[in-house]
């Protein structure tokens, strides 16, 4: 505890100098950290010790928690703390910026920024960027298809169509609509499959063509409403056994992102109506699970749309001590 001790000292000189030089203060505070005795640490705008908990508000998450005071190496903190007050690059900070620098740059390298305040997944998985009520939303589309098993959850579904079962085979959605309808005519669509858990491997097996590159794998295909189902396409089936696809592909351009995404953009806005992300499983063969949405500029709000994020650390449920140290 006597370390403990030397910590709040010195986030009470701290604190002092922040009369003279506020600037100084918040640099300070965005560059705490409490280490840990397994290695790891935890960036924190403010923390106290309580009894044998230590409570911080995590610079990361914006809300308050707490981890046991004896998971804390407090010599380490301090030593840290103390190199952030003198302004001293004590080999411990210098090491720890670059950690937290080259984690910072990984995560936005798998989750590339679409949008202010809007980031894509890093598991993967396939989004639609609206704008509803002029804000960015990113939409999540499941697969779709007349059999699909809703209880594989994110893993990805690949069933080619199979020409020699019948001389004309449609790929039929459930429903009249698609749950995800976008509100603009220009929707860009991020897919990144190779991410997503279980997915199963792409590479082409024995006798089989190779993958298609990922500039050419995915299409927007245009999907036709029969009563309460969508005709997503359809494979003939010529004399010869080969087959051919009528998908009325859309025209698009495909372009590579960082963390393996893909952005598919159409040339030309969509007239409402429904469509559906199609993967090419080959030149001649479409997977049978589409990724399908709708063009409704009236439609209403996009269920689970994730928005813009806006954090604004709380103030009002700051440890009273805190508070008053705030304002001296």
């Amino acid at each position: 505890m006597k370390s403990a001790a030397r910590i709040l000292a010195i986030i009470a000189y701290v604190v002092l100098l922040a009369v003279a030089a506020p600037s100084s203060l918040s640099a300070q505070t965005l560059a705490s950290r409490l280490i840990l005795k397994d290695g790891s640490y935890q960036s924190v705008t403010k923390y106290e010790i309580k009894g044998d908990r230590v409570r911080y508000f995590s610079a990361e998450r914006g809300e308050w928690e707490e981890v046991p005071n004896a998971m804390v190496d407090w010599d380490a903190t301090q030593k840290y703390e103390q190199g952030r007050v003198t302004g001293a690059p004590i080999p411990e900070a210098v090491e720890l910026d670059k950690e937290l620098d080259a984690e910072r740059k990984a995560a936005e390298a798998r989750s590339p920024q679409v949008a202010p305040g809007l980031r894509l997944s890093d598991e993967g998985g396939v989004f639609l960027l609206d704008t509803y009520q002029n804000q960015p939303q990113l939409d999540e589309i499941q697969q779709s298809g007349a059999d699909v098993n809703r209880s594989t959850g994110s893993n990805i579904l690949r069933a080619a169509i199979n020409p020699l079962a019948g001389a004309k085979q449609n790929i039929e959605l459930p429903g009249a609509h698609a749950k995800v309808q976008s509100h603009t005519a220009v929707p860009s669509l991020y897919i990144n499959l190779e991410a997503e858990p279980g997915a199963p491997a792409t590479a082409a097996t024995p006798g089989e063509p190779p993958p298609l590159p990922s500039t050419e794998r995915f299409k927007i295909i245009r999907v036709e409403s029969k009563s309460n189902k969508r005709v997503a396409g359809t494979l003939k089936t010529a004399a010869t056994g080969k087959s051919k696809t009528d998908e009325r592909f859309l025209p698009t351009t495909a372009t590579p992102m960082t963390g393996g995404w893909i952005k598919v953009t159409p040339i030309d806005p969509l007239p409402a109506g429904e469509y559906a992300v199609a993967e090419m499983l080959g030149k001649d063969s479409i997977n049978l699970y589409v990724w399908d949405f709708g063009v409704n500029p009236n439609a209403p709000a996009n269920s689970f749309a994730v928005k813009p994020e806006t954090p604004e650390p709380p103030k009002s449920d700051a440890p009273k001590e805190l508070q008053k140290r705030e304002k001296q």
